[in-house]
């Protein structure tokens, strides 16, 4: 039976649901409260500068690949994919590591770090390829409704990794702090700290040595664009500029939402906004999860953004940059235990037009630049500029060059912003953090308890954060919709 069905929001878990509910015959309407989609995978032009204004890195080809392939299509339909070499370079205080596209030459720039250290790294690498198979195949396209979802042959044989860390794992087989660190880098996208994250995670870093980094030609916002051609393909109707004003509640039951004050009825309601913000647009009486609820979980990081144009090419740098010079724990623990603007910062930048023209006029460079921080922060704009300064002196210094007189603007991003932009609890950047007690049916749930016909996808709840995870989010929550009789 056709079902009328409003989908809150348009970033990537919205997208994603919206084309499989189509495809299923439904009649889907996406509301956006901003002016263009993508959620916070929107995209920044310019003076001829193009800005992915949030995710930025291109990890699980598979996922992509798997979701477009549900709909009889190829990635290649709508965006060409090219292999990022070397996949990015990290920064230390006394030297650089460059990460290359492929375990051989990983193996030989981990050699050159700590002679002997191939051996163990292709050991782990084994072991991350196995856990990224059950993950994919057994755990992460599985809704969360129950723990017996997780009770398989070969998650039981590795149910000890779930009880010790990704620290643990690294730091047993890895002496080298440059090693160590950038073995836990990859799991800082599931937003919490490598001592809170289940040693099974490792399975990210077969996401990166092993599958490699890419880059949609264009930009991240290619994948969005990519996704909207699907949805239109397959019936869906996009309302920018149509922000939601309420999730009307009936006999307990979603019977439409209310939109700059009008009443638009229908058979079911998803929501991919934030899953807090969501539960706020329904009586205080129908939420599931309490404010004390919230206060208590252990979010992903906010982040401090900015977009620099600047008016030549860049010497010493790739696509992505880690700038690890500065002690991780201490920014760690500065974000998770002790919530505060972090004393020496480590930071992420980004530079697409070193590998794609498009992204910048001829002669000129993109670059975004990433400070992790709490969420939650008081956020000005003394404290933005005092971070650029600190993070660009920082840059000059690591790369050997001036580069403050070639920027032609800057604009910033923070706590505040993703408030008001994406209604983001205490301004989170990356939803939930992906730690034990936050894993699979332990998160926020897809479908509400407590008022039928109501639905929620995106990185709060399942699978997490990411942007694979947000596709895999709308397919698990569409598959329940249409179960729904």
């Amino acid at each position: 039976m056709q079902k009328k069905i409003l989908v809150i929001g348009s970033g990537f878990s919205s997208l994603s649901a919206a084309c499989y509910l189509a495809k299923e015959g439904h009649e889907v309407h996406i509301f956006e409260k901003n002016p263009t989609i993508g959620g916070r995978a929107r995209q920044l032009q310019r003076e001829g500068f193009t800005f992915d204004m949030g995710p930025s890195w291109y990890w699980m080809p598979d996922i992509f690949e798997r979701f477009f392939g549900d709909f009889g299509k190829s990635v290649s339909d709508y965006y060409q994919l090219d292999k990022l070499n070397p996949a990015y370079k990290v920064f230390f205080q006394d030297e650089v590591i460059t990460i290359g596209n492929s375990l051989e030459l990983i193996g030989e720039e981990f050699e050159r770090i700590e002679p002997g250290s191939s051996v163990p790294l292709r050991k782990f690498m084994e072991s991350a390829r196995k856990n990224y198979d059950i993950a994919i195949n057994q755990m992460v396209y599985k809704p969360g409704l129950s723990p017996l979802e997780l009770v398989t042959k070969d998650t039981i044989l590795h149910v000890d990794q779930f009880f010790k860390t990704i620290s643990t794992l690294v730091r047993k087989q890895f002496k080298n702090p440059k090693l160590v660190a950038t073995l836990e880098f990859p799991v800082l996208f599931l937003g919490a700290k490598p001592s809170k994250t289940p040693a099974f995670y490792n399975f990210m870093n077969y996401a990166d040595f092993g599958l490699g980094t890419w880059h949609p030609k264009g930009g991240m916002y290619r994948i969005v664009e990519g996704m909207r051609d699907l949805a239109l393909e397959l019936g869906v109707m996009i309302h920018t500029n149509a922000p939601v004003d309420e999730i009307i509640v009936n006999n307990g039951s979603a019977d439409g939402i209310k939109v700059k004050g009008e009443t638009i009825t229908a058979d079911q309601v998803l929501s991919g906004a934030d899953y807090h913000h969501s539960e706020s647009l329904i009586p205080g009486k129908s939420r599931q999860y309490s404010e004390a609820y919230w206060e208590k979980r252990t979010f992903a990081p906010s982040s401090l953004l900015f977009y620099v144009g600047f008016d030549r090419k860049l010497e010493n740098v790739r696509h992505h940059n880690l700038f690890f010079d500065t002690p991780f724990e201490k920014h760690a623990e500065e974000i998770y235990d002790n919530p505060q603007w972090p004393s020496e910062p480590l930071f992420y930048a980004n530079f697409p037009s070193v590998t794609d023209a498009e992204m910048a006029p001829e002669g000129k460079e993109t670059g975004f630049f990433l400070v992790p921080i709490a969420p939650g922060l008081k956020d000005t704009p003394e404290l933005r500029d005092k971070y650029f300064d600190i993070i660009i002196e920082r840059f000059e210094e690591k790369t050997a060059q001036k580069v403050r007189k070639d920027i032609l603007f800057r604009e910033s991003f923070c706590v505040n912003d993703f408030k008001s932009e994406y209604n983001a609890y205490k301004g989170n950047a990356y939803g939930m953090a992906n730690t034990l007690t936050q894993t699979a049916f332990l998160r926020p749930r897809l479908r509400s308890n407590l008022v039928k016909n109501l639905y929620f996808t995106g990185q709060l709840t399942v699978p997490g954060p990411g942007v694979p995870p947000a596709l895999i989010s709308g397919k698990l929550v569409s598959e329940l919709m249409t179960k729904t009789t």
